[in-house]
């Protein structure tokens, strides 16, 4: 904002559900990259890429799979090795046991021999099903001792079953892992196996597994085998159905963290329940958002272990259903989205398992459709500056143009001008944190050829086209307050958007004054922003603008100030009558700051202008005990009051109930004020 503030600062984490049903977000996040599309002929049955990746072969592991840790920093497969494809045992073999990664294309069904066979899949491995065709059938894969990165994805592998329900003696797994780490096991149809369809063994850690079909089998999902207590495993939109045991059983888990499942046992089966979810030995586990119907003893834990429940839903079940002991909070290790329990049939039904859309030719051929421009500061790309990548797109470009930019800390002012659309910026690290965009301008501080900075100035990065989108990487305003109180005001961006359909995924906006500007061309022009499982860091105004703008599935953090103290607004939209203005969803308010200091908006008038109508609304997320009690406040002689400012189903310790100073919407509002609603016929997707 242009205008200087009186008030101070703040940060923290979170998130929720997915614009496409069954489809979470998580899975384009990595978006494109340059990798390899264009499949030729390597031999007999086998392919090679040769261009772009497709962009499911850059997809990246949500839970605890993407947490840097081991010295393994999120799980991403194969992700810049050949895209081979497949499609006999040995070629599958070949590739999943090479040292090197390789994305590997299974684009038919492979019959294990002998039946029971386990692939010993080697690190950094990305193993795919080519739509719904990939199937594995009598075996499976086993992941040893320290093997890490490894995504199993889109698959189909079934029917070791050699005849004995309860089979002591053919331990065929569908996935084993003993020992290995950062494994994303995820849209899977996982069934009628010797043994276990997944077995996480022996210290395995940093597991993730979502949206996978686990049926007809006794024991399904075993974690543990081990007196330590060290693994921590994300499970999430799975459905189970007709599975006897191990639903999973969790012994000596860290963190387990298990949300939006759906436990199904059918009446009138075969196959009949004997438990869901156990929390065994020292097992510390959260679990959230579940349905279980039908099933016998729901959830039991042992004396030791720990249970923290909430928002599960029990529908025909009988026995133990238990809970106690204290867990942890998800939200201190990633970001995350819950989906309502009632809604997870038709969720789970639509979307858990393999997907047409996952592995295939014409995803390659979306991705090979853009051109890519690499960025390294090392020389090893096509430039060494973010913004000579901008200035090579031709003006006025018809299609997508992705700057590539390799890991490294680019201190440099980027702008795209408003006659190059289609633009999207894109770090190739393994985690957002890798790439970096920061300079450290506010309002106030000279420029080159004479004057100042104003607020909209001072952006690190400033977007005045349309159809941009950015994802995995920061960027990130550094500007020192402390050093710089001469100046009037400590109005500092990181990054200003001017334009429509912008699109915002997977990345990290940090700074503290007016972090975050999400505005548009000018005052009459439509500017819609989607940004989604990002963090945006900051304390004072620092989401704030004219755009209609939706931050959904992400972690608003609050920063304490420059002096330590703790004081702050999260948004000032400055919206124009009959527009949407800011919409928080699905997501987090945390940080390390005092409890009751920050407010979660006030209303941005400016330049005084009486005719603006400024609107945030905050629904469905987490808020912690940083926020007021009475969230909202005046400001600049504008009254909250007069303006749009409401909450709807927030939940957590800085969540209240309604009054005059703390107005919630009726359900029929909130009906009115849905993600969808904001985006206006626009569904942001990541090319």
């Amino acid at each position: 904002m242009s205008e200087p503030r009186s008030k101070a600062q703040h940060r923290r984490r979170r998130s929720r559900t997915a614009l496409a049903v069954g489809v979470p977000l998580a899975l384009t996040a990595a978006g494109t990259f340059t990798y390899g599309t264009d499949l030729g002929i390597l031999g007999s049955s086998v392919q090679q890429a040769s261009a772009a990746a497709p962009a499911w072969a850059t997809d990246t592991a949500d839970g605890f799979a993407s947490v840097n840790s081991l010295g393994q920093n999120g799980t991403y497969g194969g992700r810049g090795g050949q895209v081979v494809t497949v499609t006999t045992q040995a070629e599958l073999e070949k590739y999943a046991t090479a040292t090197q990664p390789y994305v590997i294309v299974v684009a038919g069904t492979i019959a294990m021999n002998p039946v029971g066979k386990e692939i010993k899949v080697q690190s950094d491995k990305t193993i795919v099903g080519r739509g719904t065709a990939g199937h594995i059938v009598g075996g499976g894969f086993f992941l040893g001792q320290g093997v890490h990165n490894v995504i199993i994805r889109n698959l189909t592998i079934r029917d070791a079953y050699q005849g004995i329900w309860n089979d002591k003696d053919h331990d065929f797994d569908a996935i084993q892992m003993d020992g290995a780490h950062h494994v994303w096991i995820d849209h899977n149809d996982l069934r009628h196996m010797a043994d276990g369809l997944i077995d996480v063994r022996k210290d395995s850690t940093n597991v993730t597994v979502s949206w996978n079909k686990l049926s007809d089998n006794n024991k399904t999902f075993g974690i543990g085998w081990t007196e330590n207590v060290k693994t921590d495993i994300t499970i999430h939109h799975n459905w189970l159905r007709e599975t006897e045991q191990r639903n999973p059983s969790t012994d000596n888990a860290a963190h387990a963290h298990l949300y939006n499942n759906f436990l199904e046992d059918a009446p009138g089966t075969a196959i009949k329940s004997a438990y869901g979810n156990y929390s065994r030995g020292g097992t510390k586990m959260v679990l959230e958002n579940s349905l279980f119907q039908g099933v016998k003893n729901p959830v039991i834990k042992d004396s030791g272990a720990a249970v923290v429940q909430r928002g599960n839903s029990f529908s025909g079940t009988s026995g133990r259903n238990e809970s106690g002991g204290s867990a942890f909070d998800p939200t201190t290790y990633y970001p995350y989205s819950l989906d309502k329990a009632a809604d997870l049939p038709s969720i789970l039904k639509a979307g858990a398992g393999p997907r047409a859309s996952i592995g295939t030719t014409a995803a390659s051929a979306k991705a090979a459709a853009a051109t890519t421009l690499t960025v390294a500061q090392d020389g090893s790309g096509q430039y060494r500056t973010v913004q000579a990548a901008v200035n090579a797109v031709p003006a006025n470009n018809p299609s997508r143009v992705v700057i590539a930019v390799k890991p490294g800390t680019y201190r440099e002012l980027v702008k795209v001008p408003s006659n190059k659309p289609h633009v999207t910026i894109q770090g190739t690290g393994g985690s957002r944190k890798d790439t970096t965009i920061v300079y450290n301008n506010a309002s106030g501080t000279p420029k080159p050829g004479g004057g100042t900075y104003g607020t909209g100035g001072s952006a690190t990065v400033a977007v005045e086209a349309d159809d941009f989108q950015a994802r995995n990487l920061t960027i990130s305003n550094d500007f020192d307050e402390k050093a710089n109180q001469s100046l009037d005001g400590h109005q500092a961006v990181a990054l200003r958007t001017a334009a429509d359909k912008v699109f915002l995924d997977g990345i990290i906006v940090s700074g503290d004054q007016d972090t975050l500007l999400l505005d548009t061309a000018s005052k009459d022009r439509l500017g819609r922003v989607y940004v989604s499982n990002s963090y945006v860091i900051g304390n004072v105004d620092f989401i704030f603008g004219r755009a209609t703008a939706v931050v959904d599935k992400s972690v608003i953090t609050l920063k304490k100030r420059w002096n330590g103290t703790s004081a702050g607004y999260i948004t000032a939209p400055s919206t124009a009558a009959n527009r949407k203005g800011i919409l928080i969803a699905n997501s987090t308010v945390n940080g390390d700051v005092s409890a009751g200091s920050f407010y979660l908006g006030r209303p941005w008038h400016a330049g005084g202008d009486a005719s603006l109508d400024p609107q945030t609304t905050v629904r469905n997320t987490n808020l912690s005990s940083a926020v007021k009690s009475t969230p909202w406040t005046d400001m600049s002689g504008f009254s909250w009051k007069d303006d749009r400012f409401a909450e709807y189903a927030n939940y957590g310790a800085g969540a209240g109930q309604a009054s005059t100073n703390r107005p919630h919407l009726s359900d029929a509002q909130a009906a009115n004020q849905e993600v969808g609603d904001w985006l206006a016929g626009w569904t942001p997707s990541a090319s």
